[in-house]
């Protein structure tokens, strides 16, 4: 279980297919220091499991159900910076909202507009998805924890501190990347419950 808060930015140093897998490589200094193999990490809000760690290295391997959901396989390369967190203590302050690290799709920047030193993006949500979302709620985006600040149909508009602009991948968007989604777990366990 994550929440949200990023804790710093990765470097991809590469993510290749190896067989039956993607191994991705990523470059960290905080997130690496108690992580151990076998440990998790919210890699752009997927959960991944450290298969390797030497130095301030880490390796990840993907399989093809995470490959299909997220966007590792498209437009993440070498020299990439991604966001990292590890997983929420229970004796710590929730400060984002709960994430599960469990990705349900992607979605693509359709328009940046820069507030003064914070901007407002707006992202296009695949259609199954954009259903969950509602004025005021969560939604993690490449793992970190946003409000929707309005919903259009397939779109979600977020409004970005300049802090986060600056700690995240977020401040690095252009239209038409990609982001992973996450959308709040309890609206679906909701529409699980109470079906049409």
């Amino acid at each position: 279980m994550f929440t949200g808060i990023v804790e710093e930015t990765g470097e991809v140093i590469s993510c290749q297919a190896e067989g039956d897998i993607h191994r991705l490589v990523v470059r960290a200094r905080k997130t690496v220091e108690d992580l151990a193999i076998g440990g998790s990490v919210a890699v752009n809000g997927c959960c991944l499991t450290a298969t390797a760690i030497k130095d301030e290295v880490v390796t990840f391997d993907l399989a093809r159900e995470t490959l299909a959901r997220t966007r590792f396989d498209r437009r993440l390369g070498q020299g990439s910076a991604v966001n990292l967190e590890r997983p929420l203590r229970l004796s710590a302050r929730l400060d984002g909202h709960l994430v599960q690290g469990h990705v349900d799709g992607v979605a693509t920047v359709a328009a940046i507009r820069e507030t003064g030193s914070s901007s407002e993006i707006t992202f296009e949500l695949p259609q199954d998805l954009a259903r969950y979302c509602v004025l005021k709620g969560s939604i993690a985006l490449d793992g970190v924890s946003l409000t929707c600040a309005a919903v259009l149909g397939s779109r979600v508009k977020v409004a970005v501190i300049p802090h986060t602009l600056e700690v995240t991948t977020l401040g690095r968007l252009k239209v038409h990347d990609l982001v992973n989604v996450e959308v709040d777990m309890i609206a679906k366990y909701v529409e699980k419950l109470f079906p049409k």
